[in-house]
């Protein structure tokens, strides 16, 4: 599951999982330490690879230094392309809802005001700035001849993507569309 921050990779990846009972790999939970820390590449990537070491799991998450590990081994590639206004709606509800509960991510680490909704760390400042980028980035991927192998899902609105998810939901891991 792909896709620019705040899409809703997580919540829709844990949902698909769950409905599959496969395990949900999170690689934010993988990359990032406590304080804010990111794991070094290495290290990164050897969570990675022991967390999809089975043969069925959802992962989200847009990390490039793990996808040469993950894209060759996966089915399908889901990649939530919403809107600019979709997309700064929902990081802004979910890190203003974070900032209030106090809820923690990975490692202890819990989003604050002030870097997380405004300042120069800002997650949505974040996904203003590489929302672009990203659908240029997947929409060359997408037609790449070496992910051929890969059945490639583009979602353009959260409506479809609950629609897809119910009829995934309905289907076996290996028979997914």
């Amino acid at each position: 599951m792909v896709g620019t921050t705040g899409s809703g990779k997580t919540t829709l990846a844990k949902r698909l999982a769950t409905c599959w009972r496969i395990p949900h790999v999170e690689l934010d939970a993988l990359h990032w330490g406590p304080h804010w820390t990111e794991a070094p590449d290495e290290l990164f990537c050897a969570r990675v690879a022991r967390a999809t070491s089975g043969n069925d799991w959802v992962v989200d998450g847009n990390y490039r230094q793990v996808r040469g590990l993950l894209w060759p081994r996966v089915d399908t590639v889901v990649w939530l392309d919403y809107s600019l206004s979709v997309v700064l709606r929902r990081v802004t509800w979910r890190t203003l809802r974070r900032v209030v509960s106090r809820e923690e991510l990975w490692s202890g680490n819990r989003e604050r005001f002030w870097g997380s909704a405004l300042g120069r760390n800002s997650v949505i400042l974040w996904a203003l700035h590489t929302h672009r980028t990203r659908r240029r980035e997947y929409a060359a991927l997408f037609a790449l001849p070496r992910y051929d192998h890969v059945l490639r899902v583009r979602l353009r609105s959260p409506r479809v993507a609950r629609r897809w998810l119910a009829a995934a939901s309905r289907e076996e891991p290996s028979l997914a569309p």
